[in-house]
């Protein structure tokens, strides 16, 4: 995640999530279209991650996807940063 935000010029502050679900807090600048970032952060972590964990097969979405074709996507624009951070660290960590 943090090569891929790189990549786009933004730096990955946070990451965590669930058993289903990611969190992550990007700091990125107004060039950056969002949906190619996310579009991208999907598709290489899918990627490493069946080539890491082959077993995973068993729990593609469809068509052979690992993430949904959905996101969400806020702002924390006026919110202290610490304040979402802390949020995020309580989040379980990923698979």
């Amino acid at each position: 995640m943090r090569d891929v935000c790189e990549d786009f010029e933004c730096e990955l502050v946070e990451f965590n999530g669930e058993n289903n679900h990611v969190h992550l807090l990007v700091n990125f600048p107004p060039k950056v279209a969002l949906s190619k970032l996310v579009s991208s952060l999907k598709g290489v972590s899918s990627r490493r991650l069946r080539q890491e964990y082959p077993e995973l097969v068993r729990h593609y979405w469809r068509a052979q996807r690992l993430w949904s074709g959905s996101y969400f996507a806020g702002s924390v624009g006026g919110a202290p940063l610490s304040i979402v951070r802390q949020y995020i660290e309580q989040q379980n960590r990923p698979l």
